[in-house]
């Protein structure tokens, strides 16, 4: 079993080029596949769609940074649905433990991941992290730790 985790960014250009090189990284993976995941737009919805598609049995381990609820609000209406409909079909839900600010919540979640994965998927601009628990903070750590880490190089879309 591989177990997958995701960093990234919500938005960047050339959605498609991600999705191929992410489809190399996870074909590349020993099956059955596990993706750990915060189910943000972006990176993370990505590779839900990559590694279903590479691995239709794979298991869908969501880490949420917030409560459901909460979280939802991060999401505009059509964003949020979607979220509703894979947190639906997750086959593990946990929710980190309350942190002083939403940013330390959003920092620990990306923690749980690279704390339980083998390999982290990185779709990211190679930038320094905008705030803590930003994606260059997350790649930092999985190094740290001795996680397997696949960037796969984006530029950010404007916002």
């Amino acid at each position: 079993m591989t177990r997958i985790g995701v960093t990234g960014h919500r938005r960047f250009d050339h959605p498609e080029r991600a999705r191929q090189a992410a489809q190399r990284v996870v074909a590349g993976c020993d099956p059955p596949l596990e993706l750990w995941t915060s189910l943000a737009d972006g990176a993370d919805r990505l590779l839900v769609d990559v590694v279903r598609a590479v691995d239709p049995a794979a298991r869908l381990v969501v880490v949420l940074p917030l409560d459901p609820d909460d979280y939802r609000a991060d999401f505009d209406a059509d964003s949020a649905a979607e979220f509703d409909e894979l947190l639906a079909t997750a086959d593990e839900v946990h929710t980190v433990a309350p942190q002083r600010t939403r940013e330390a919540a959003y920092a620990a979640a990306g923690m749980a991941v690279v704390d339980a994965v083998d390999v982290l998927v990185a779709v990211w601009d190679g930038a320094p992290a905008r705030g803590h628990g930003g994606t260059a903070e997350i790649v930092q750590a999985a190094r740290t730790r001795g996680r397997e880490v696949a960037v796969i190089p984006v530029t950010r879309a404007a916002t």
